[in-house]
């Protein structure tokens, strides 16, 4: 009777340690069906393909976090949307301040008095990551540091940035200064689309300024922050950032046979890890993407009804042909639509939107175009209706 009590009480303890090892099985099953490919330890990431803004990956990606010299993606934005604007030239000369030259952790070495270009203090943000040339930029653009955060929180809520509050424009340590992961895709994805000419400083390694004061001209070597520019292929920037705090901060772009993508990595311990796990990021939405190719944007004898027009209104095709990056899906998977706008009526001019191209993958827009007349379609007069009128009547038969 013993020798059974000592059996069953083994068989019993190996079911429980079976069932345990299942148990366990099964939990990491789950987790890892979600990213099975990425293994993330950084605090909070995000991967997004930059054409569209579609989310591949995210981890913690809604949590606010210090951004550290990430947050200059901002200042640069405003900056080239001031130029676009017309108010600011890359020849404008820029005064620096005693508050500019002020500044501590990464600089230029700028003095008070001391006048660069524009375009110069631009390498100076983007390639060294210099806070003093980012508050050179902001003081000579709103007047202020001051008044510079406050244009850069009012385009943060236009962006939809939720989770976004700074403090400064260079993104040095301050009490309420954070963002997260999905906000700086976001604010990536504005820069490096609306203003692809980032590149154009972003991808470069080596440059110099050269320091004009009163003691004289002297050169200053600007060496790339972002290494993982030369450690990955496609690799086209955008920001890299540190402090004690915020650790190692990246907004990581690349591009490759046409596919575009952002990957954030916030909270890093070390620049390594933070660089391997951008790169693995990219990696795995490179593997995910295909490129669709819309050959006929809109037919070229297609045309709307226009409700009071002397005629239907015809199309201007804008857009011969539409590339599109989709997501784990074949091409033969997206979906098209032209759907004209409700109840148009005349009068309507040339350029006016009349309509929009949907182009969707399994019920989810990814990508919208709009349409436009080709042509002003006049409103008919009482007496433009019945001269209408007659010519149908008699025309029938």
């Amino acid at each position: 009777m013993i020798v059974v009590r000592k059996i069953v009480v083994v068989l019993l303890v190996f079911a429980l340690l079976f069932s345990s090892v299942l148990f366990e099985v099964d939990i990491l099953s789950a987790e890892e069906s979600k990213n099975p490919d990425i293994d993330i330890s950084s605090k909070s990431a995000i991967l997004i393909e930059a054409s569209s803004g579609m989310v591949i990956y995210e981890k913690n990606a809604d949590e606010q976090l210090r951004p550290a010299s990430v947050t200059k993606i901002m200042t640069l934005l405003i900056i080239f949307e001031e130029i676009d604007k017309g108010n600011l030239a890359l020849d404008d000369i820029v005064t620096i301040t005693e508050h500019a030259a002020s500044m501590g952790g990464s600089q230029c070495f700028f003095e008070a008095g001391e006048q660069q270009t524009v375009e110069d203090l631009i390498k100076c943000i983007e390639i060294a990551s210099g806070n003093d040339a980012a508050v050179a930029m902001a003081e000579h653009i709103a007047g202020s540091e001051a008044l510079f955060v406050d244009m850069m929180n009012k385009r943060a809520l236009e962006l939809g940035m939720n989770n976004t509050s700074f403090k400064n424009a260079c993104g040095l340590e301050a009490e309420g200064h954070f963002t997260s992961a999905r906000d700086i895709a976001i604010m990536s994805r504005e820069l490096i689309v609306n203003h692809p000419e980032i590149k154009e400083y972003s991808t470069i390694w080596m440059d110099y300024i050269i320091h004009k004061t009163s003691r004289g001209e002297s050169r200053f070597d600007l060496a790339n922050t972002n290494k993982f520019l030369k450690q990955y292929s496609g690799a086209t920037g955008l920001k890299t950032g540190y402090t004690s705090q915020a650790k190692y901060c990246m907004s990581a772009t690349a591009e490759r046979n046409g596919i575009e993508l952002i990957a954030v990595i916030m909270g890093a311990d070390t620049k390594e890890i933070r660089n391997s796990e951008a790169g693995r990021l990219l990696d795995y939405g490179f593997s995910t993407c295909e490129i669709y190719t819309d050959t006929e944007v809109l037919p070229n004898d297609l045309c709307f009804n226009v409700k009071y027009g002397v005629k239907d209104i015809t199309i201007y095709n804008a857009v011969e042909e539409k590339q599109i990056s989709i997501i784990s899906a074949s091409p033969d998977d997206v979906k098209k639509e032209i759907l004209p706008y409700n109840n148009l009526e005349a009068p309507i001019y040339k350029g006016d939107i009349i309509g929009v191209i949907q182009y969707s993958v399994n019920g989810e827009v990814i990508e919208e175009e709009f349409i436009y007349s080709g042509e002003d379609i006049a409103k008919k007069s009482y007496s433009y209706s019945f001269k209408d009128l007659v010519t149908r009547i008699f025309m029938v038969k």
